[in-house]
């Protein structure tokens, strides 16, 4: 793997991740590009104890433009683009519209490959393994900011979620704060090793795995839908050796990841059956922050999950997932485990 670190016409940084060592990528951003004034800003509600980011910058971000005006294919045939390569295999830039930015954090954009027509799940695994190689990368060299106490690395996919941007890509957020739901599952685990002394997740996982709700099974990977699961269908993915973040990975778990992922993103656009459209969903890497007491208590995981619940119809989060954050599942656990399996690639 080669990478290769250069900058776009307005000062932002972008990076090749390539699979030819001998790849040479010297192309200029020529665009009359300004920098977009960013305003993003992280207030602390004081009820919740959350934190919620105020980026008003962002109502100014490109919404749905045709496929041939795609900021992240390459820049080819005179038109210029967010890559000024002519292709790519992995490109990483930091966002032009930022919901974090300077002291409040930093967010990036993941191109998973210059095909505007595929998907993820269209992917080889050699490219696959070149993405996770990317987000180990950014993961370590975000942890190295002093302004970053936690990196999340996701994809958003489909217009049902709300993505504007129809090329296969992800984002990577470094955010100043630990996250309220990591923050939670440190308190969960916290108290579980207090009461038990054991650690959650090893527990956890070794209960869903002795169970009926496993989806996919590897030998350093293992998914499964969670007895609790808050969406449709929610898959977890584990490496069966508990490590803290995607930096902590073994080779072997590197190199069987791909195979294992692919698999379950092929699977969720089968849940519905021939002729029906890709299916939605959000794909999050859950990792350790890197100071917070109990964080060796943690276990990175990936968490795959679908809004839609059925041929043509969404879950929305309606009265009480919005207004109480008490989650209702219309599709139960072991339902959507069966489904899973059945869908399996032949």
């Amino acid at each position: 793997m080669k990478k290769t670190v250069t900058a776009l016409a307005d000062g932002r940084e972008l990076i090749y991740y390539d699979r030819a060592d001998g790849r040479v990528r010297d192309a200029v951003d020529r665009r009359p590009l300004a920098a977009v004034s960013t305003s993003s800003e992280v207030r602390r509600d004081p009820l919740l104890g959350d934190s919620v980011a105020v980026a008003s910058h962002r109502q100014g971000r490109i919404y749905h433009p045709p496929a041939d005006e795609c900021p992240l294919c390459p820049s080819t045939g005179g038109r210029l683009s967010e890559i000024p390569d002519d292709g790519y295999d992995v490109v990483v830039f930091e966002n032009r519209f930022p919901s974090l930015a300077g002291d409040s954090g930093r967010c990036e954009v993941v191109c998973f490959t210059s095909d505007h027509d595929t998907s993820f799940a269209g992917l080889t695994g050699e490219q696959a393994a070149l993405v996770l190689t990317a987000w180990t990368d950014r993961t370590a060299e975000l942890a190295g900011l002093p302004q970053i106490a936690q990196v999340f690395c996701f994809e958003n996919r489909g217009a049902e979620i709300g993505v504007t941007l129809g090329h296969p890509h992800g984002q990577i957020y470094g955010y100043p704060f630990v996250t309220p739901r990591t923050g939670r599952m440190l308190d969960s685990a916290r108290a579980h090793r207090e009461e038990t002394g054991r650690n959650l997740f090893d527990d956890v996982v070794a209960r869903e795995l002795a169970g009926e709700r496993v989806v996919l099974e590897g030998e350093h990977w293992a998914a499964f839908v969670p007895y609790a699961a808050h969406w449709p269908y929610e898959v977890h993915l584990y490496p069966r050796r508990r490590v803290l973040d995607l930096r902590d990975l073994g080779e072997d778990a590197r190199a069987e990841f791909p195979r294992m992922y692919l698999e379950l993103l092929r699977r969720f656009d089968r849940i519905f059956g021939p002729g029906q459209p890709p299916t939605p969903y959000i794909s999050a890497w859950h990792q350790a922050p890197f100071a917070a007491p109990g964080r060796e208590e943690f276990a990175l995981h990936l968490e795959l999950f679908t809004i839609r619940r059925t041929t043509g119809k969404l879950k929305f989060l309606a009265g009480s997932e919005s207004g109480m954050d008490v989650f209702i599942n219309d599709v139960p656990p072991e339902a959507a485990a069966r489904r899973l399996r059945e869908v399996a690639s032949q």
